[in-house]
């Protein structure tokens, strides 16, 4: 190296160490927020998963209790008696409400929740199950029957259901409270497990409606700090280029 160049470097050196901490100065705020912004995410994920396998529990001890053997009737269930496997012995009334429901692959039909007067005199609502349109007219006199099934308190209605049909009577959701009123029954609703005569195909209680949806709202966290990390790079990247 000339001494020419020599003393051009050193000219050079101070205002390149200047430029050096500029950059440096407005580096630091981004890469604080990007790391901060990818723990929290990947934060997130990891709860998720955790939720998951918590979720994953609490059905396998739902799908336990619902397959368990039956029990007498509670003589005051409460909604804490959920999926509470029981067996009563008595005769349909022929008081029942039809729900409009319907089965993959069959035709639209109803459910069908009919009151049941057990051996000792109480009056409860069973859900026999699923009725098919083109049987709903076919007749369905009043009959002793022994039902194993599972004490349920569905939340099928919303803000936007509508009241029952005043002109069919036909009901859009499950409603205990409102069916018990409407049968003359106690708020108990047993959801049998097997089939009670009349052509009715029973919908037992499971656990499938309850959603798992953990794992997507995982794979969402950590696609978010994904993304984050890479915009985080791409603006470091920026800072560089217009520092030099």
């Amino acid at each position: 190296m000339t001494p020419l160049h020599f003393l051009q470097a050193r000219a050079i050196w101070p205002a390149f160490r200047i430029l050096e901490a500029a950059m440096l100065r407005r580096m630091i705020f981004p890469i604080l927020m990007g790391i901060v912004g990818c723990a929290i995410l990947l934060g997130l994920g990891v709860w998720q998963l955790q939720r998951m396998e918590w979720k994953a529990a609490l059905l396998a001890g739902i799908d336990a209790r619902i397959a368990d053997a039956p029990v007498a009737l509670p003589a005051s269930p409460l909604p804490e008696d959920k999926y509470l496997p029981v067996a009563v012995t008595g005769s349909f009334t022929g008081r029942f409400i039809e729900v409009l429901s319907g089965q993959k692959g069959t035709s639209p039909g109803v459910r069908i929740i009919e009151a049941f007067r057990t051996d000792d005199g109480r009056q409860v609502m069973v859900d026999r199950g699923f009725l098919a349109e083109a049987d709903r007219t076919l007749p369905r006199p009043p009959h002793a029957q022994e039902v194993t099934g599972n004490l349920h308190w569905p939340q099928d209605a919303d803000s936007f259901t509508p009241p029952p049909d005043p002109r069919t009577g036909l009901w859009f959701a499950r409603d205990v409270e409102a069916m018990a009123a409407k049968l003359g029954t106690e708020p108990v609703l047993i959801v049998a497990r097997g089939p009670t005569g009349d052509g009715i195909a029973p919908m037992p209680v499971d656990s499938s409606a309850i959603p798992n949806d953990h794992w997507g709202y995982a794979i969402t966290w950590f696609s978010l700090a994904a993304v984050w990390a890479v915009m985080t790079g791409y603006l470091l990247w920026r800072i560089r280029q217009r520092t030099i």
